[in-house]
């Protein structure tokens, strides 16, 4: 009984792993999605504002834009590395499962 309860905690902690990588990469998904909505913003920005500066405003889109995708990679970077940490942590359920 005991070691059918360790073999279903390693599944669960498996799929939690499984189920964290997917939100990880959601969420390196969406940083990238917002830097493309700021750089799209700086493309419109001097055809649509009849000002002065708007060559600089522009540039202020573009340098949000790039922030963005560079702290959603090292966002994501960071992330993968803790979760391949992890894995180690739970053993091969595959071969606990297969015996």
């Amino acid at each position: 009984m005991n070691d059918q309860i360790d073999k279903k905690l390693i599944l669960r902690e498996s799929l939690a792993l499984q189920r964290t990588t997917l939100a990880n990469q959601t969420t390196i998904l969406a940083f990238l999605r917002t830097a493309m909505y700021f750089a799209v913003a700086g493309l419109s920005t001097r055809n649509v504002l009849q000002i002065e500066n708007s060559f600089l405003i522009e540039l202020a889109f573009y340098a949000i834009s790039f922030l963005i995708l560079i702290s959603g990679i090292v966002n994501f970077v960071k992330h993968r590395k803790k979760i391949q940490e992890n894995k180690k942590h739970i053993g091969d359920y595959k071969l606990a499962y297969y015996e």
